[in-house]
């Protein structure tokens, strides 16, 4: 990985798209940092330290992930790239059931344009609603549990609205950074800046193992992270290779076909979506039983998520991650992956899989192969995503656990993929040199 770095560095082209990624990621984090129209900082941050470190200190570092610490700070950029993933979740989960959007992913690069157009609008739609509800409730004070403290300098309409505003347009910027980054740079833009987001986190909360368990924890940490990074790189690259033969076939007075190839099936076809997912909905149970928590009579089922859900560290909302991060994965591995079609293309263009007959041999004879790679991949997403849990529980880490859960799978996802676009790009440079 580090020569390939190194490599692109020496390569002019290579160097100028890797210092412009750079360039962008330094001002996504600048505006991480600049705080909203309005907002009370030094309050802010007060409560912020006192919330952090008391029982709800689970659920605000679930919030706070996908910002990079910038959601409950209320920057500019405090909704982070986490309108985009849901809209395009969603998008990916209407693909399947609107048959205008699966005609559109069928017609290639101009569909595919209209999706993600749809994308962003959908992305800005639900920045307006995520922003009224943080501003909601960092007004009315139910943002940071337990702080008496106003952390708004005025909490009129007007103060409001440009919050409202000043965060959606920040998701907007975002989006545009990202695509910059696509276009102009290496990566996907918009991995690049989740991961960006994650890594953020990570000196604060390894700094905070150190202060509350000290050196001989803090180095025991990191060598169980570096082993848990190495088998999660492992298991990210490993996959079930189908082969497929394609059978020769006559065009004109050509010859085509003949070749060989195969069908990658990762081990985890699902990615990081099964634990985002999960996550969010245990979130909603611990969001409501928040907005009861201050009314005078607060029913019994806020009590029972309150002990049961918001700490994070239970035994029962362990078992209930588990199982969601598993069916979650079952779950979106059918809908992404469609054995159905991928036979019919192999039938439609002359391939077979070796000792399978095509057409519908071959389709349940994919859904076989998929049903059975699948398993240990959610059992897999499944004990990843409750490592920093089970820290929790243990050594009682505070949720400062960084080596787990959603951030090792996206940092190691998308570092992979980054350097996979780098050695490609310096591959194809290698070739134009060879042949000149």
């Amino acid at each position: 990985m580090l020569g390939a770095f190194a490599s692109a560095f020496r390569t002019p082209d290579l160097r100028k798209k890797l210092l412009f990624v750079l360039f962008i990621v330094v001002i996504f984090r600048a505006g991480s940092q600049i705080p909203a129209p309005g907002v009370h900082v030094a309050n802010v941050r007060q409560c912020l330290d006192a919330a952090q470190t008391g029982d709800s200190a689970g659920l605000y570092n679930l919030v706070n992930l996908f910002s990079g610490g910038a959601l409950l700070q209320l920057t500019i950029f405090a909704l982070g790239i986490m309108p985009y993933i849901t809209a395009s979740i969603i998008l990916q989960l209407l693909v399947v059931v609107i048959p205008r959007l699966e005609r559109l992913k069928k017609e290639g690069q101009s569909g595919q344009t209209k999706i993600t157009q749809y994308t962003r609008y959908l992305t800005l739609g639900l920045a307006v609603l995520q922003a009224t509800g943080i501003v909601a409730l960092a007004r009315s004070g139910d943002l940071l549990q337990g702080c008496s403290q106003p952390l708004l300098h005025d909490d009129g309409t007007a103060t409001f609205l440009v919050m409202v505003v000043t965060m959606t347009a920040g998701t907007a910027v975002i989006m545009w950074l990202g695509e910059l980054i696509t276009e102009r740079g290496i990566g996907n833009g918009m991995s690049i800046l989740i991961f960006t987001q994650v890594v953020a986190t990570f000196p604060t909360t390894m700094w905070a193992v150190k202060n509350d368990k000290g050196w001989w924890t803090f180095a025991i940490v990191i060598v169980i992270g570096m082993a848990i990074m190495a088998a999660v790189i492992f298991i990210e690259q490993a996959q079930r290779r189908i082969p497929v033969q394609y059978a020769r076939r006559m065009v004109g007075r050509k010859m085509f076909g003949g070749s060989s190839t195969y069908i990658p099936l990762k081990v985890n076809q699902a990615g990081v979506i099964p634990v985002i997912f999960a996550s969010s909905l245990l979130y909603l149970p611990a969001m409501a039983a928040q907005f009861n928590q201050n009314s005078q009579n607060p029913p019994a089922w806020v009590d029972w998520i309150n002990n049961y859900f918001v700490k994070g560290d239970h035994p029962a909302y362990m078992a209930a991650y588990f199982a969601l991060i598993i069916f979650f994965t079952y779950f979106y591995v059918s809908i992404t992956f469609n054995p159905p079609e991928v036979a019919d293309n192999m039938k439609k263009y002359g391939g077979f899989i070796p000792g399978i007959r095509a057409g519908k041999p071959t389709e349940d004879y994919l859904s076989y192969v998929l049903s059975r790679i699948t398993l240990p991949g959610s059992l897999y997403l499944g004990l990843i995503a409750l490592i920093p849990l089970i820290a929790l529980a243990l050594i009682g880490a505070n949720q400062n656990f960084p080596f787990g859960g959603t951030s090792i799978l996206i940092m190691v996802g998308v570092a992979l993929d980054t350097v996979k676009q780098i050695e490609s790009q310096l591959q194809q440079r290698n070739y134009e040199g060879f042949l000149r």
